[in-house]
């Protein structure tokens, strides 16, 4: 893993809750594209189900992390976009699952009118730093 530095709370910025305000580290920058709720053979996994979805993306995270020697404790920005913010609760308990929370990763969450196939209610990219030798 890189060695990564994380700040929850800069000085004269309101602490965040789950997330940090600023991350860095030295190392190989990764990027994940967008991620949905598909399966290996493209099914939609958890359709009507914001929980069911996004522990299908964060799975599909992993899998494309480890592709780059990369791991989520290696994840230094988070992109989450849902079809409506209430599906938010749903989404931090699936990311709870899978980062460390007391290093969590700089993260953004944005309200979209839609993704590109009605059933999907959330997106999620990944930004990450891995170890020149990963």
């Amino acid at each position: 893993m890189s060695r990564l530095t994380h700040v929850h709370s800069p000085a004269g910025v309101a602490p965040g809750t789950g997330y940090s305000h600023v991350v860095w580290g030295t190392g190989r920058f990764v990027a994940v594209s967008g991620q949905c709720a598909f399966d290996a053979d493209g099914g939609i996994v958890g359709v009507g189900d914001a929980g069911a979805q996004a522990r299908q993306v964060f799975e599909n995270l992993r899998r494309c992390l480890a592709e780059a020697g990369a791991t989520f404790g290696d994840v230094v920005k988070l992109t989450y976009f849902v079809t409506d913010v209430a599906h938010l609760p749903a989404v931090r308990v699936a990311r709870d699952e899978v980062i460390d929370t007391e290093r969590p990763p700089a993260s953004s969450a944005v309200q979209v009118a839609a993704l590109f196939r009605p059933e999907l209610l959330v997106e999620i990219e990944a930004f990450a730093i891995v170890g020149e030798d990963a």
